[in-house]
């Protein structure tokens, strides 16, 4: 089984499951499991995968799903902040209910909304719900978020938690084909530590960045 360093922290890994024909591994410093890089879906692939999911804004369900991020942005910030939702994919919940309230929040997709030009302001809020397993690079993609932010800023991840307690071969969470890496909490320690950050909190799915 081939050894490759982890994306995110550089540490060793080795082979920790085969599901199907992709193989993951398992990072021995910050404890993430990741996608071995030959299993990764082209582009277009991709791109096809995320059509396929249902991410209407006005949807109840996704609303509710998203809630627990609105409700900390909603909570932490005020109308005359500026916010980003950084992979938003073909709708956001999240900018729909900030914009309701009158917020000023835009999106960024590398698909479905593509402005580059918004990655080179700066935010008093970032958040990125159900996106960062989707990370290829994310050493990479945490030093752009970082960079989004301006003194002060906060970013709020969503994402669903690897750690020892959970039975991998029947964790929903690995079967989508564009989840590359899976986040041990011992990820954002090493985040918080290494890009900077003065404060790191996990609430269930939802963790907070503080600068």
């Amino acid at each position: 089984m081939e050894s490759l360093l982890c994306p995110l922290c550089s540490g060793e890994s080795k082979s920790f499951y085969i599901h199907g024909q992709r193989e993951f591994l398992q990072c021995s410093l910050c404890l993430s499991v990741f996608l071995n890089p030959k299993d990764y879906l082209s582009t277009a692939e991709e791109q096809a995968h995320y059509l396929c999911h249902n991410n209407d804004p006005d949807d109840e369900g996704y609303r509710k799903f998203l809630s627990p991020v609105t409700e900390k942005l909603l909570l932490n910030f005020t109308k005359e902040d500026k916010g980003l939702d950084f992979g938003s994919g073909t709708g956001s919940p999240i900018v729909k209910v900030l914009e309701e309230n009158g917020y000023n929040i835009s999106q960024y997709d590398l698909f479905f909304h593509n402005y580059p030009e918004r990655l080179q302001q700066q935010y008093n809020y970032v958040s990125s719900s159900e996106t960062i397993e989707h990370f290829k690079e994310p050493y990479k993609e945490f030093e752009l978020l970082k960079s989004l932010l301006l003194p002060k800023g906060k970013l709020f991840l969503m994402t669903d938690l690897f750690d020892e307690n959970r039975d991998f071969g029947t964790w929903y969470y690995k079967t989508d084909p564009t989840h590359v890496f899976l986040y041990h909490p011992k990820a954002f320690e090493w985040i918080k530590d290494n890009f900077g950050y003065s404060k790191v909190t996990i609430d269930k799915r939802v963790i907070t960045l503080e600068l």
